[in-house]
């Protein structure tokens, strides 16, 4: 009996996280209204104003943290670079205890 629960909330747990992914963007490689796709290094800028946006976009309806209108791979790695440096990436867990 215990078998099957286990199995049960494994395969609950495994369709609710695969549930949460996120979906194909379907505006990657369309440009803006201005004519511009973003690319890596306005997600590098992107990633690293992460949270000002973020709080700035809860109180505004014109303001997102993320570009839809990108070039995809590199917007993305860009972006997570950006937010990697700021919030102080792994070299930090490194660093040597004294």
């Amino acid at each position: 009996m215990k078998k099957t629960h286990l199995l049960g909330l494994l395969s609950l747990g495994a369709l609710l996280l695969t549930s949460c992914a996120a979906g194909p963007n379907t505006a990657t490689h369309m440009a803006a209204s201005d004519g511009s796709v973003a690319g890596f290094w306005l997600g590098l800028w992107h990633g690293m104003i992460t949270p000002i946006t973020f709080i700035i976009s809860l109180f505004s309806d014109n303001v997102s943290f993320y570009e839809i209108h990108n070039n995809g791979g590199w917007y993305n790695f860009g972006f997570v670079l950006g937010a990697g440096i700021l919030f102080g990436g792994s070299g930090s867990a490194s660093s040597r205890r004294s």
